[in-house]
């Protein structure tokens, strides 16, 4: 009788285990709308790295989820990855600010009329507070012009002054923290634009542009003069 081959232990198929389950890594955060792809800077990142180590210190997440959270904060290049990363905690912030508005300025719209000063063998002079013109004309023929702008009101961002001078004077002296820049040439005289670039890029631009014949135009910041408006909101910005 032919006896059943019993196969070897060896052979015997062996009882299949399960897979360990796969770690799961940390969500990638997920992009948010398209207005959330401003890219994150340092002080951004480190906003929400305080949010995570407050939530660890309370209890609200462990060191494991602390951890993982705290990785993809610094692997986030935009801010739509941030936001999702403390979307459970206390102290996220639901909303981005909304930006500041542009210094004093009123809407866009036409140029309007352009103010004219006119000096023949005589003077003017425009200072103090008073609304400066998209575009202003000075002529000086035999004559000065004086145009202050310290303590003008800028109701636009971009100024313009067409400056010419013949055997006269036009000097436009405005604040420290403005743009201005020039654009001129002098026949026999002198044209003269010292240039600046205001630190606050909501700042007024003054432009000059013009010539003088056997006179003289001069532009240049007034020491010690300052729009009080920029001042404010560059301290406010600061922290101070």
């Amino acid at each position: 009788m032919d006896l059943e081959k019993k196969p070897d232990p060896e052979e015997q198929p062996r009882p299949q285990r399960s897979a360990p389950p796969a770690e799961t890594a940390p969500a990638e955060p997920l992009l948010a709308d398209p207005q959330g792809s401003l890219r994150a800077s340092d002080a951004d990142r480190d906003r929400i790295a305080d949010i995570l180590r407050d939530a660890l210190a309370e209890g609200r997440l462990d060191p494991e989820e602390h951890s993982d959270r705290i990785d993809a904060v610094y692997r986030a290049k935009t801010v739509g990855e941030l936001e999702p990363i403390v979307r459970d905690l206390p102290g996220a912030r639901t909303h981005r600010p909304e930006p500041e508005p542009a210094y004093g300025y009123g809407p866009d719209g036409a140029e309007g009329p352009a103010e004219n000063l006119v000096a023949i063998f005589s003077s003017n002079t425009r200072r103090g507070r008073w609304r400066v013109s998209r575009r202003t004309n000075a002529f000086a023929l035999f004559g000065n012009i004086e145009i202050d702008l310290t303590e003008a009101i800028f109701e636009q961002r971009l100024t313009t002054i067409n400056a010419t001078s013949i055997f006269g004077n036009v000097e436009v002296r405005v604040p420290e923290n403005i743009s201005l820049r020039g654009s001129g040439s002098g026949i026999f005289g002198n044209f003269e634009v010292v240039t600046l670039e205001g630190v606050d890029p909501q700042a007024p631009v003054v432009v000059i542009n013009g010539y003088s014949v056997f006179g003289n135009v001069e532009a240049r910041p007034k020491r010690g003069k300052w729009i009080t408006d920029l001042q404010d909101k560059m301290r406010k910005h600061l922290g101070h």
